[in-house]
């Protein structure tokens, strides 16, 4: 198993292209099966979570040919199997994502329980009803089995803004019956371009980016050539990692307007960029200090449902505050072991007082010092890269394979930037 090997206190400094957003990458694959002609799909990011949805989606009888860099065509007849392998199951929650186009091509889907990272209690139950709803029924015994002879649109509430059973909702109302509603959908830019994917093969998806989706179901869905847009999760790591490191970064593919969130939490400690046409800049010389509320308060951060601030930035800004100077509290609302990482970087020096498991509070600016971490999740992950590159001396970083499943060839794209970072067998 490879580990990272990475010498702190250099910044980062350079240009540096955004992947494609892993969390469209991975429901587009799994849209893909609702289509019977090809589907072209472009900018899929190279990491880990898509090819074991690329090898799900060869598990149905389907062949997926790489046309270049980041560009699949995918292929898929009559479907062979409605069950998902369980050893592929295990390594991805997105294998659930299955469920939504398996039932809407076959009647059928079979899902082992999906793995995936280890931040607490994830919830599938939005899933099960959302898709009894439409008309399914589930049986648990071990395995998960849904089964429909035929979908009927409905009018649906979630009981919360999951983004995967939004997904999942989506993908099996496009061939249902009739006309479903679908409120508290999530919003997200992935599930965005989840629906714009859709369109494009015939679905008739309106209300996008709102928490109100309306679906008129068709009878079949074509194929399509679809762009998947850039990772704004990726980008925020990469922004919170030059501001951290001292450095200047400009990161081409974003959109501002997916961005938002994470300027109005960044700039509570003093951290902005400029963002023209699809390019950001970070400068150099930021502020980096803490923008206390009114009356001179303690400011917050904290995570939500879209538009809200992105759950899985909680890691990143959270070590990036240890390196500003004033103290804020981070609070991680949606899953209850996200934070525990903190205490590998309370062994690296930082001041954090972790109040619970959704609350910690961060005074800065803290020197760290290298150290020998373990990466729990790929968020985590990536804020133990940023909290290694900020300390003075080494730092080693094993399970790295929870950070490659989300951040595409990270060791060389962080390379070509300064970092002075490299893998290694353990």
């Amino acid at each position: 198993m490879n580990q990272y090997l990475i010498e702190g206190g250099y910044p980062i400094r350079g240009t540096i292209k955004a992947s494609g957003n892993k969390n469209a990458a991975l429901p587009c694959i799994a849209a893909a099966l609702l289509a019977d002609e090809p589907v072209v799909l472009r900018n899929i990011p190279d990491i880990e979570d898509v090819q074991v949805m690329l090898d799900i989606y060869r598990s149905f009888g389907g062949r997926v040919e790489a046309l270049g860099p980041n560009t699949y065509r995918l292929i898929l007849g009559d479907i062979q199997s409605s069950e998902v392998p369980a050893g592929y199951a295990k390594k991805i929650r997105a294998s659930i994502l299955f469920a939504g186009p398996l039932l809407a091509r076959t009647g059928k889907a079979l899902l082992p329980p999906p793995g995936g990272d280890v931040i607490g209690r994830r919830r599938l139950d939005t899933h099960f009803l959302a898709l009894t709803e439409l008309g399914a029924s589930v049986e648990i015994n071990g395995t998960f089995c849904f089964t429909a002879p035929a979908l009927r649109g409905a009018d649906i509430f979630l009981d919360e803004a999951s983004v995967t059973a939004t997904e999942n909702a989506l993908m099996a109302a496009v061939l249902a019956k009739g006309e479903t509603v679908l409120t508290n959908a999530a919003g997200e830019p992935h599930v965005q371009d989840l629906c714009r994917m859709l369109n494009a093969m015939g679905a008739a998806i309106s209300g996008i980016g709102s928490n109100i989706l309306n679906i008129q179901g068709v009878p079949r869905l074509a194929g399509c050539d679809f762009t998947i847009g850039a990772d704004f999760m990726e980008v925020g790591s990469f922004i919170g990692l030059a501001a951290a490191t001292g450095g200047e970064l400009t990161i081409r593919g974003p959109k501002k307007q997916d961005l938002r969130p994470a300027k109005t939490a960044f700039g509570k400690l003093g951290i902005g960029w400029e963002h023209a046409g699809d390019t950001v800049y970070v400068p150099a010389k930021q502020t980096m200090r803490v923008n206390c509320d009114l009356g001179g308060m303690i400011p917050k951060i904290d995570d939500a449902p879209w538009p809200g601030f992105p759950p899985d930035l909680t890691s990143i800004i959270t070590v990036v505050a240890t390196q500003v100077a004033g103290t804020v509290l981070v609070h991680e609302k949606m899953f209850e072991s996200r934070m525990f990482f903190v205490d590998k970087l309370i062994g690296m020096g930082a001041r954090i007082v972790l109040c619970d498991p959704h609350r910690a509070v961060i005074s800065g600016p803290s020197p760290l010092a290298g150290s020998e971490l373990h990466s729990p999740d790929v968020r985590a992950g990536m804020a133990m890269v940023i909290a290694a590159m900020c300390a003075q001396g080494r730092s080693v970083i094993r399970n790295v394979y929870q950070i490659e499943r989300g951040y595409e060839n990270l060791v060389a794209r962080l390379s070509s930037l300064g970092a002075r970072i490299e893998s290694g067998e353990q």
